[in-house]
């Protein structure tokens, strides 16, 4: 049998791209290329045990059938089945696969939210100014939030994989009720789009992905695994917010995304700014160079680069994801969702 191989990365940047549809059910293949990059402590587990493609991203291929999907790159696959409620991991160098049901998923991502949560409560713990700004008095109700989107068209034009595109940029802020961004901090989602003339087709993916996730009752954007996601919006809460606004808000944009980027950023609020400012300028003043002799030979100027380049920036990034479309087909097989002929299961 001969089939497309690609990953389950670039598919699940359709869903939170396109948001989701109501239709008769069809089939469909896409060839993607897909994306995710968290930053911090997160980022560096994912590189760590990712291996190159968390590192690089992948090129990938989706089919469709019925209530089946099959995702492949080079060496891996997987096959969603939502009647089963099972997710088969194919090993193609090593003809095996695994089969995980959907309540060993939904076991493993409130797993990895307890884990996150109580990681950010440690490192919450741990900053003087960012536990004060974070605990409740007893009783008191947590803060509520409002959610600002801002959608234009730049009116900029490319042509991308044989797609006529134009460019659309969704910023989504995620921001205390009654509270401005810069004052409390927040959150910040930047979508920027290349837009073609709506692909029917590419409807049925997301109408796939869109029941798949919520039978795991998870937020999932591209090349993350349930896992990930939820131990990212154990750590940013209002991550959840801000995807399920620009799922809703892409359902209103005509066309389909052939090239997107999709940013996420973290905003400090100007207290948590100033207590970073007088801790940079302690550190600063103790370090300062005592003797005219230690200044010598540009060492004041390194001191002040230093302290340049070590100014705290408002805004910290939490992941970037992009996602390309390459190319649709609706030629699909039951043998392209299938687990291939003599593949072995591994238990």
């Amino acid at each position: 049998m001969t089939r497309t191989r690609g990953r389950a990365a670039g598919t699940l940047g359709l869903v939170v791209l396109l948001g989701s549809y109501s239709t008769l059910r069809a089939d469909v293949r896409a060839d993607e290329k897909g994306h995710v990059e968290f930053a911090g402590m997160l980022g560096k587990m994912v590189n760590l045990f990712g291996g190159k493609a968390a590192r690089e991203g992948t090129a990938s291929s989706v089919a469709v059938k019925g209530d089946r999907k099959a995702t492949f790159h080079d060496t891996k696959g997987q096959i969603v089945d939502l009647s089963e409620e099972k997710v088969y991991e194919i090993d193609l160098h090593d003809k095996t696969y695994t089969v995980t049901t959907f309540a060993e998923l939904r076991r493993r991502m409130e797993e990895a939210r307890k884990k996150a949560e109580e990681a950010r409560q440690q490192a919450q713990a741990e900053s003087k100014a960012t536990a004060e700004k974070s605990s409740q008095p007893s009783g008191e109700k947590p803060p509520e939030y409002e959610v600002d989107v801002d959608i234009k068209n730049t009116g900029q034009r490319k042509t991308i994989n044989g797609f006529d595109t134009q460019e659309t940029v969704m910023t989504i802020t995620v921001r205390q009720k009654g509270k401005t961004l810069e004052e409390n901090g927040g959150l910040v989602l930047t979508s920027d789009m290349w837009m073609a003339p709506k692909i029917a087709a590419m409807k049925e993916v997301v109408d796939f992905d869109q029941r798949y996730w919520a039978k795991l009752n998870g937020t999932q954007i591209f090349g993350a695994s349930p896992e990930q996601m939820a131990a990212a919006i154990a750590q940013y809460p209002m991550m959840k917010d801000a995807i399920a606004k620009m799922r809703s808000e892409n359902v209103k944009i005509d066309g389909t995304p052939i090239l997107s980027t999709v940013t996420i950023d973290g905003v400090k609020s100007a207290e948590q700014m100033a207590a970073e400012q007088k801790q940079n300028h302690e550190e600063t003043k103790s370090s300062t160079p005592t003797s005219v002799n230690s200044m010598l030979g540009g060492f004041a100027k390194k001191m002040a680069k230093k302290k340049t380049e070590s100014e705290p920036s408002q805004r910290t990034g939490i992941m970037t994801m992009t996602s390309e479309l390459v190319k649709v087909t609706t030629d699909v097989s039951a043998g392209d969702v299938s687990v291939p002929v003599g593949f072995k299961e591994s238990k």
